[in-house]
């Protein structure tokens, strides 16, 4: 995915590492595998459909990948569209993923709430179209961190409201990264959407590919859990991005490719820079309707 870049200092001090070498603090008592409570499961997502030929191959490594139903950001088209049935035959489980818009783009809460209430119509639409079954997550990409405005909240109570009378339930992709919010005061974007919605059913896909907590580009056999983002309440983590950003990985600049960007172990030829993620079920958005 695109991540809009934010002018705002981003607080790095509650993940440096200690004086011990990266990969020994990884290993420390509070590390990311003793706080796994059960299984983990590792998945993709990417802006771009690898191709029917790739599934087979990243099945492999990973148990579920990002399916778009709108043009992904910074993207010209949606070739996911379609895909459900080839990605079901793989055994693949489901990240639903849906654009949301920029600040820029809202003018007034009530501009927000009609859009929100639109984009939700059209994401339940492009769902029941590819066969996703009632009930399914449809995760909104929000590409904006820190404090979002009052009108992006009211976009996305209209988007949780109208999906939900849709059959469909509603998450978000956002910031799970500490940034200043004032002197002495930090926030993340999770924990801003969770005070002001107050929805317990909200599903949250955090990002948050500093290192640590995040291990860098790795395919571990135990992913870490969701909550090791720093963001306890998190369903799905992303805890690496292609491109790296450099500003954040500099501890574990190693783990990525030469070209800054993650690919899978059967990717000989780099055809498919991915985003990592790593979830507590091999189908995060209950997309399969009950095949296996």
């Amino acid at each position: 995915m695109w991540r809009t870049r934010i002018a705002m200092l981003v607080l790095l001090s509650a993940f440096a590492v200690s004086g011990l070498p990266f990969r020994e603090s990884l290993m420390s008592p509070s590390s990311v595998a003793e706080q796994a409570t059960g299984p983990t499961y590792l998945g993709f997502d990417l802006n771009t459909y690898p191709g029917d030929a790739a599934l087979p191959v990243l099945r492999k490594t990973f148990s579920f990948a990002g399916y778009w139903l709108s043009v992904p950001p910074g993207a010209k088209e949606n070739n996911w569209v379609g895909k459900r049935q080839r990605m079901l035959s793989e055994k693949f489980g489901f990240l639903i993923l849906f654009s949301g818009p920029q600040s820029s783009e809202l003018k007034s809460s009530t501009q927000a709430s009609s859009r929100g209430a639109a984009d939700a119509s059209k994401a339940a639409s492009a769902a029941k179209k590819d066969g996703f079954p009632a009930g399914a997550i449809v995760f909104l990409d929000i590409e904006e961190g820190g404090r979002l405005a009052p009108k992006y909240h009211a976009y996305i109570r209209a988007w949780v409201d109208a999906l939900a009378r849709a059959a469909y339930r509603s998450g978000v992709y956002c910031s799970g990264m500490p940034v200043n919010d004032g002197p002495g005061v930090t926030i993340t974007t999770a924990d801003d959407i969770r005070k002001n919605l107050g929805k317990d059913d909200l599903a949250y896909f955090v990002y948050n590919d500093a290192c640590p907590p995040s291990p860098g580009c790795v395919v571990p056999h135990n992913p870490p859990p969701p909550s090791a983002s720093g963001i306890p309440y998190a369903a799905v983590w992303q805890f690496a991005q292609s491109p790296r950003r450099k500003e954040f990985t500099v501890h574990c600049a190693a783990t990525y490719n030469r070209d800054g960007n993650c690919y899978a172990p059967g990717d000989a030829a780099h055809d498919w820079f991915l985003d990592l993620n790593s979830a507590t079920t091999p189908d995060p958005s209950n997309g399969r309707d009950g095949q296996r």
